[in-house]
Parts: structure tokens; C-alpha cells; sequence
């Protein structure tokens, strides 16, 4: 008897001949994460992924945890991995059922079989008839119920028999790596957060751009944009954070351009500068939170003219979400709690009054000709601060 875990994967199905490429970079990420726990041995067989450790001080649970935050995973099963023999297959889930009852006040149940080696001697609706009978035998207090059990317990028979009584739902998507490197502008915000995260499940890398206004903001606007980048870092199998002095840059604007224009240079300012970070690394596009009509920098005019600071494309995962949509992803990704602690982030520093709703461009390039615009850049980045996480 071996215990294992049983890992999915689903969008990877479609990926024909270049299949393999996906299922042999999800086992990389899957040997990076868990590498902190100890020897393990990752395997793939018949489109499925095991994972497996002879330590004895291998935390299993623990295991599944990290699994269910690895982008291109769909589901996994802590599973009992036997010879597939009838007896000891009734014998097995008999001892698994009693764990489980030991844990939940299940009352009902079914049992579901799939028989892939068409050599063993029962077919599948035999093999649930009489592990059921079993089952029922050692347990009086269940029912069977087929339509809406408490719970479900799995038999799959392929080379060896696979036991198991939970299918634990993860992130789906597809493996990191396999998308290029994308820059994330990332506040303290609740949005920022939540549009890295649902760029990085298409398989992107992420690198993360934060604009810091010390003194103005403090250090633990900081901290909390760390903080959020390590929750990402779970799922984006780690994530370089730059953080920007941005100052120098909005003390001049502020003091040089129209105030109702602020924002709007400030935001084409922050996107000079990642663009920037981008090409050095290698990024091949710029993420950020925005969504229409949210605020008013984020009008359709608005963006059209943060757009035109750079070449590169900008990504907007959440253009067409409304708020409560973004923070019910936020919530269930982790982010939502740290976003909302109450620490000003660059955004709020010399906010307009009135704001500007429809931008000119030709307006916008005319104000920004009063700025040393190459040399506030060049000193921001000669300044920044690269965080690994």
C-alpha cells in the first residue's frame, strides 16, 4: 500500500502535440513547490500526475495545499494506491471509510468504479455493488444514496488500483511558464492583485512594478504591497517586486501641470517606467487593475491616452468586472483582507479635486513638455529597489 496524490489536469487536454510540453512544465512547478518537504517523485501516467514520497516526515496535507494554488491543476485526490486485488481493495476501503467517518458525520454515500485494466474480473457497476455491501456491512449507520450522496468513494482500477474518498478543486489554468513574462502594476489595492492573479493563470509569469511616494506613504504601504506580492508568489512560483521612488515624479507634476490633469500624467509616468522594467527583462506586456468607468481615470478616453506612453500592449483582465466580482476573487485567493488595510498607496497622494474625465492627448503631451520627463525617469529607476519573493 502507498499513499500518493492523484493530480488533474483539464485545459492541458487540448493542447494536442504540444501536450507534452505543458504536462512536463507542470511537473517542474510541481517539483519546485513541494521541494521543501522533502524527497518526492513526481510521475505522469495516462494523463495523469502522482505524487509520491518515501520520507516519513512528508506532510501530505501540507502537499495538497500547495497543490491546489499550482496553475494548471484542476483537481487532486489524496489517494491509496494497492495491487489490484479484490480483497484487499474491500479490505482498504473499508479502513479509508472508517478514517473519514472519524472526521465527518456522513450519513450517506455511493461508490463509483472505473475499471481501466478490462482484466480484472469484475466490471465496474459489480465493483460498486459489492464494495458498497461491504462498506454498509462494517458501517450500519449509512445509506446509499446515488443521487446525493454525503460523499463519494473512488475506485479506479489501472496498473495498480487507486482508492479515494475527496476531489479537491485547485486553480485550473495553465502552468506558469508557458505564457512569456508580463509586468504587473501592482498597488495596495484590491484590483492590482486580483488582475496578476488571473493573468498568471493563462501560464504568464509575473514581474511586479510598485510606485512608492515616501514619506507621503509609509513604509508599511510598503510592507503591504510585499505582503501581496507574496500571496501571488504562492500561485506565480515566485515573483520579482521593483519598487519605484516616485516622489520626485509627482512633487513635479503636482507643481508644474494642471491639477485636473495629475493623474493622468502621473498614471502615463507609471507606465514609462514599467515599460522600462519590462524591456530589460524580457516582459512582453504591461498588467494593470483597471476597469471602465470605474474612476475617472479609467474612462475609455482616459485610457486611450495611458495607453499612448508606451509600445508595449496593456492587459486589463478585469476591463469589464464591477467591484464586487473582483473581491469575491480577491477574497478567495487570499489578497482581499491585506488589501483593505487602511495604508495609503501612491494613488492617493496629490489626488485632483476634479479630476479630468475625457483627456486630451494633444493636451496631455503639451503639459508634459514643462517636465524633465528622461531624467526623472532614468533617477527613478537608478533607485529602485528589487525585491525577490
Amino acid at each position: 500500500m502507498d499513499k500518493i496524490i492523484l493530480v488533474r489536469y483539464e485545459e492541458i487536454f487540448l493542447k494536442g502535440l504540444n501536450k507534452n510540453v505543458f504536462e512536463n512544465r507542470l511537473i517542474r512547478n510541481i517539483r519546485q513547490k513541494l521541494a521543501g518537504l522533502g524527497n518526492i517523485k513526481v510521475t505522469k501516467s495516462q494523463s495523469r500526475i502522482y505524487v509520491e514520497s518515501n520520507d516519513a516526515d512528508f506532510d501530505f496535507e501540507e502537499a495538497v495545499i500547495i497543490l491546489t494554488k499550482i496553475f494548471g491543476i484542476a483537481s487532486v485526490s489524496p489517494v491509496i494506491r494497492i495491487e489490484s486485488d479484490y480483497e484487499e481493495i474491500k479490505e482498504e476501503s473499508v479502513k479509508i471509510v472508517g478514517e473519514l467517518l472519524e472526521r465527518k458525520h456522513y450519513k450517506t454515500f455511493k461508490v463509483e468504479a472505473k475499471r481501466g485494466d478490462k482484466s480484472f474480473p469484475m466490471n465496474s457497476p459489480q465493483l460498486c455493488a459489492n464494495v458498497g455491501g461491504y462498506i454498509l456491512s462494517k458501517f450500519p449507520r449509512l445509506k446509499v444514496d446515488v443521487h446525493n450522496p454525503d460523499f463519494i468513494f473512488y475506485i479506479e482500477i489501472r496498473e495498480s488500483t487507486y482508492l479515494y474518498s475527496e476531489i479537491i478543486p485547485s486553480v485550473k489554468g495553465l502552468p506558469t511558464g508557458t505564457g512569456g513574462l508580463a509586468t504587473l502594476l501592482l498597488s495596495g489595492g484590491i484590483d492590482s492583485p486580483v488582475a496578476g492573479w488571473m493573468i498568471a493563470k493563462r501560464g504568464v509569469e509575473l514581474e511586479a512594478v510598485y510606485f512608492h511616494s515616501y514619506p507621503y506613504t509609509s513604509d508599511r504601504a510598503k510592507d503591504k504591497v510585499i505582503k501581496l506580492a507574496e500571496y501571488l508568489s504562492e500561485y506565480c512560483m515566485g515573483i520579482k517586486l521593483h519598487v519605484v521612488p516616485f516622489t520626485e515624479i509627482q512633487t513635479e507634476i503636482n507643481e508644474k501641470c494642471p491639477h485636473e490633469y495629475l493623474t493622468i500624467i502621473m498614471r502615463r509616468f507609471m507606465m514609462k517606467i514599467a515599460e522600462k522594467i519590462a524591456e530589460k527583462s524580457g516582459s512582453l506586456a504591461i498588467v494593470t487593475g483597471e476597469a471602465i468607468g470605474q474612476v475617472a481615470s479609467q474612462t475609455m478616453e482616459s485610457l486611450l491616452v495611458t495607453n499612448s506612453a508606451v509600445t508595449l500592449p496593456v492587459y486589463r483582465p478585469l476591463i469589464g468586472m464591477d467591484k464586487n466580482e473582483v473581491i469575491e476573487i480577491a477574497r478567495r485567493i487570499g489578497t482581499f483582507d491585506v488589501s483593505i488595510l487602511p495604508y495609503e498607496d501612491c494613488c492617493t497622494v496629490f489626488v485632483a479635486k476634479h479630476p479630468v474625465i475625457k483627456p486630451s492627448l494633444q493636451k496631455t503631451l503639451e503639459y508634459e513638455e514643462v517636465l524633465d520627463s528622461e531624467n526623472l525617469i532614468d533617477r527613478a529607476l537608478s533607485q529602485t529597489e528589487i525585491i525577490k519573493l
